[in-house]
């Protein structure tokens, strides 16, 4: 085996601008696929951190009525439906769940009415959220300024506030707003801190609901404790939760066994049958974006196939060239013994050999490619491992299935007429 290696690399050098050009085919083609998986992954890897934020692995579990998410805010006249209400023990439930590592319930309210207020600047279009002490940590918010909650201001229940750095600027534009007096739903709240995300970027937004989503949060966030949340707004509301998961790939398991708890406090309760807690699957959104793309992709890849087709043919045709040329020593060697399976190795060796050389090369090519590509288009990449690894197979099996053909010419010959020839 090593000695037919050192004979095809021999030959190889031996005929360097032939060989090069019986290797381009499979250059191009093992260059071409290359280039395109890494394009494929980098925007599969795009599209994932795009809808779900890099390393954030969060996942929303919302109350639904019907086939819409249940909103207190369109009950204008200040009262509340009969609402789901989650127990502590569904809520210890929901932190042992599997790939959880953290969970937070929270309150909620869109303010378009403009109940919070500071001095003559109202609040219009934020979001406001009753928290309890894993809510920061959950969903990746930094205290900027000041200070977070901390225990006793939830056991006193203590009507103080934090504002994320938006309202911060919608409400108190160009004034330090710690130790500032605002109004909730009439109370008198103090802002004890200014938080941020840690992964504050522009989102990917899609559907209405997604640009309503960032609009509300760009107008800003004002966080009070869960406990407070009855003092300011009187009657009871049904909590939602966000889940921290320990891998991206487990969220939208994780998400469904969440709604499944979840759903215990309504299953049995009489009159609440509308109701139900639905995870947002942004793991399937991905997916099927994911498979889009893919799919468009493919199509180009299966083009780049053609090119590794006729590299074949180039390998098959140059190997029936080698056996012509090299007839005399093929009878030789046979006059003196050699066997069919040696002949037949030694020419599939060195088609192998020939075109795993040229993968090799494509697959150098490929990565440089995917590069130039990704700084010109501005499209991201990835560099895909088992496809490189794949690609050198393929090109190796693609040198034995053509170079079978010259392989059993050469073994078929007959040594006497081999060694008559000119």
């Amino acid at each position: 085996m090593f000695e037919n290696i050192r004979l095809a690399f021999q030959g190889i050098w031996s005929h360097k601008m032939r060989s090069f050009l019986t290797m381009l085919g499979i250059i191009i083609g093992i260059a071409s696929i290359i280039a395109i998986v890494s394009t494929i992954k980098g925007t599969s890897e795009q599209i994932k951190e795009n809808l779900i934020g890099s390393g954030n692995n969060t996942v929303n579990i919302t109350l639904s009525q019907g086939d819409s998410a249940y909103s207190v805010d369109s009950y204008s006249d200040g009262s509340s439906v009969s609402t789901p209400l989650l127990s502590q023990s569904l809520k210890d439930e929901v932190k042992k769940a599997d790939h959880v590592e953290n969970a937070t319930f929270f309150y909620s309210r869109t303010d378009y009415n403009s109940s919070v207020y500071y001095e003559n600047s109202s609040f219009s279009g934020g979001k406001v959220y009753g928290i309890d002490m894993n809510y920061l940590d959950t969903c990746g918010y930094q205290v900027r300024s000041g200070r977070g909650f901390v225990q006793a201001d939830y056991d006193g229940f203590r009507k103080v506030a934090m504002i994320d750095s938006y309202a911060a600027d919608t409400m108190f534009p160009g004034v330090n707003p710690i130790g500032k007096i605002i109004e909730i739903g009439s109370e008198p709240y103090t802002v004890i801190g200014v938080v941020r995300q840690s992964t504050d970027s522009l989102p990917n937004m899609e559907t209405p609901s997604d640009f309503d989503n960032y609009y509300e949060s760009v107008i800003g966030t004002v966080l009070i404790p869960n406990k407070c949340w009855p003092i300011s707004y009187k009657f009871d509301e049904p909590e939602n939760a966000i889940i921290k998961v320990d891998s991206t790939d487990n969220m939208s398991e994780a998400g469904s066994a969440v709604a499944k708890i979840l759903n215990k406090s309504i299953d049995n309760t009489n009159g609440k049958s509308s109701f139900k807690y639905k995870a947002d699957d942004v793991m399937e959104r991905v997916k099927n974006l994911q498979n889009l793309s893919e799919s468009t992709n493919s199509q180009l890849i299966w083009i780049a196939s053609i090119s590794l087709l006729v590299g074949g043919i180039g390998v098959m045709n140059i190997m029936l060239v080698s056996v012509t040329e090299r007839t005399k020593e093929i009878g030789l060697k046979k006059a003196i013994g050699a066997r069919k399976k040696v002949i037949l190795g030694q020419f599939l060796t060195e088609a192998a050999v020939l075109t795993s050389v040229g993968g090799i090369i494509g697959v150098v090519l490929g990565i440089g490619l995917s590069k130039i590509v990704s700084k010109v288009a501005g499209s991201p990449t990835a560099i895909s491992v088992p496809a490189i690894v794949g690609s050198v197979v393929f090109s190796m099996l693609i040198g034995i299935i053509f170079g079978l053909l010259p392989s059993v010419k050469a073994a078929n010959l007959n040594p006497i007429d081999a060694l008559r020839s000119e």
